[in-house]
């Protein structure tokens, strides 16, 4: 398969370098590491299921990575939804934006589905984004929710670093932890691991791409499509 743009090539050394002017172009394979963008699923008039492009070993696919799981719901929940999204994808964060706070209410904080978000960044704002929301600790989720909701005020723009910056702060970030986060190697070896395990091990090579109970679907799928999934495995 074709590497992610930008490779493991760059170093931490010059990431913050890269994040003050990273071009629009550059990010235009942001949902895709074939140069193409991954089509959102289309909504269906009906709630038809969705055709699985494949499975994988839920035991090997829950085995602890490079960095602990981001986890919403419960342990035991019968679905569990493992999904590896990049966060300079529009597709990702229409996804959400538009279907995750409904699967949240009416699968995840009833008990129904566990949700585990995963890393896979195509370029260096997608690794930058995650690593600041590794660094926001219990945050995570809402440091990633806001970066989603603002992804056109940092992606694509002349100084994404300063961007960056700015949202962080509202975060409760200061310059000093905002460039210690974005300096640290071992975190951005981390993140670099989970995607390449992803890519590697369960052939994740578009985002979104959802594994829901040992199913592969690919795109950002509607409210409607994910329930047609879920439902029949409760």
């Amino acid at each position: 398969m074709n590497r992610a743009p930008f490779g493991n090539s760059l170093s931490r050394r010059n990431l913050l370098t890269a994040l003050a002017a990273v071009p629009a172009v550059a990010l235009l394979a942001a949902c895709s590491d074939s140069g193409e963008e991954a089509k959102p699923a289309a909504t269906p008039a009906a709630a038809q299921v969705p055709e699985a492009q494949g499975t994988v070993d839920m035991a090997e696919l829950l085995k602890p990575g490079a960095l602990p799981e981001k986890q919403l719901g419960k342990d035991d929940a019968k679905v569990t939804i493992v999904e590896y999204a990049s966060m300079t994808c529009p597709h990702c964060a229409h996804f959400a934006m538009t279907t995750f706070p409904e699967l949240k209410t009416k699968y995840i904080d009833t008990g129904k589905a566990r949700y585990i978000l995963r890393e896979f960044p195509f370029d260096p704002s997608a690794e930058a984004g995650f690593m600041l929301a590794r660094c926001s600790k219990d945050n995570y989720f809402a440091m990633v929710d806001v970066l989603f909701k603002q992804q056109p005020s940092w992606v694509g723009v002349n100084n994404t670093k300063e961007a960056l910056l700015q949202i962080s702060k509202l975060a409760g970030f200061t310059q000093e932890s905002f460039e210690s986060c974005l300096t640290d190697q071992k975190l951005l070896d981390d993140v670099r691991a989970v995607q390449k395990r992803g890519a590697d091990e369960f052939k994740v090579d578009s985002t979104p791409t959802f594994f829901i109970n040992g199913k592969t679907y690919k795109g950002a799928m509607s409210i409607e499509e994910m329930s047609a999934i879920i439902d029949p495995l409760l």
